[in-house]
């Protein structure tokens, strides 16, 4: 098996990784994921990797990166909460990985990386959302991750039809 290696990207470095990341989204959406695209049109998941790398920029979100053969593979966003009552939180967005890289724990060990970056940060509070029933969801209990709720008829599929999402979330302990 070839080993994975994992990285916080900077802007600078994410910018020059684009196409790699458009990949990885674009892949994941073919598949049929729930994570904000309803069509396989590049422009609209190219324009979420552009505002990324500017939220990248100012720290409002980190982006964590899965390589294998040098090759971006996987991702896992952490984004901080720019609201003053609820410095203590953050959300995990865009755990994907690629089609040709599952079952192998990348998106495991990104979740890790991802929750351990957010303690290390000071916060206590995790939450993410994701479509009811994923394979995704039974990952983030297996990982301590707790149900809060779902949301019928919360995204739109690439195919048009309604689907519930379930609210998580998990508490930390903040690194000393």
């Amino acid at each position: 098996m070839t080993s994975v290696t994992y990285s916080l990207l900077t802007a600078e470095a994410a910018d020059k990784a684009r196409d790699e990341l458009y990949k990885v989204l674009s892949a994941c959406v073919a598949l049929g994921a729930s994570i904000g695209f309803i069509s396989h049109d590049p422009e609209p998941m190219k324009q979420f990797w552009d505002e990324i790398v500017t939220c990248l920029a100012s720290g409002k979100k980190r982006l964590l990166v899965a390589r294998r053969k040098n090759e971006i593979v996987g991702t896992a966003i952490v984004e901080f909460c720019g609201k003053p009552n609820g410095s203590h939180r953050a959300e995990i967005a865009k755990l994907l990985v690629h089609p040709d890289a599952r079952r192998q724990g990348i998106a495991r060990e990104l979740l890790s990386r991802a929750e351990q970056l957010a303690s290390e940060q000071g916060k206590t509070l995790l939450v993410l959302d994701t479509r009811s029933g994923d394979a995704a969801e039974q990952l983030y209990l297996a990982q301590g991750w707790q149900i809060c709720g779902q949301i019928p008829q919360f995204a739109v599929s690439i195919h048009g039809e309604y689907e519930a999402t379930t609210v998580m979330y998990k508490m930390l302990t903040a690194a000393v």
